[in-house]
């Protein structure tokens, strides 16, 4: 059976910030930087990719599930970007990047908890 493209980029979504939170708490934990930033960006991105890979492997039956993958997904690019950028590059991505990156987290969680309550697809 082929997957929906959400379901596939929701999966793969989840791949890459598996992969970049590990690279950034190896790189914290070994200190080759210095501050918690690092630390806190990987931690979110730890956070949110089995949150997309779930919602990636829910299937259609979860409704509007869209919603909840494009939140979390440019919440934790804007927070854990901005995070990053400021360890690595020793700046911010840009003004404001982190609350709003925050703001569209917690929006992509309540999505989420709003959804459950939706009746199912029907095949």
């Amino acid at each position: 059976m082929n997957r929906p493209l959400l379901d596939r980029l929701a999966v793969a979504l989840a791949g890459l910030f598996g992969a970049l939170a590990t690279a950034g708490a190896a790189l914290a934990a070994h200190g080759r930087v210095e501050g918690s930033f690092l630390t806190i960006a990987s931690a979110v991105a730890f956070v949110h990719a089995p949150a997309l890979l779930a919602l990636g492997l829910a299937g259609s039956g979860l409704r509007l599930r869209a919603l909840p993958v494009a939140l979390m997904t440019l919440g934790t690019l804007l927070f854990s970007g901005d995070l990053a950028s400021r360890a690595l590059l020793g700046g911010r991505a840009f003004v404001n990047a982190a609350p709003t990156g925050g703001s569209l987290l917690i929006l992509g969680w309540l999505s989420l908890a709003v959804l459950a309550f939706l009746p199912a697809r029907r095949p």
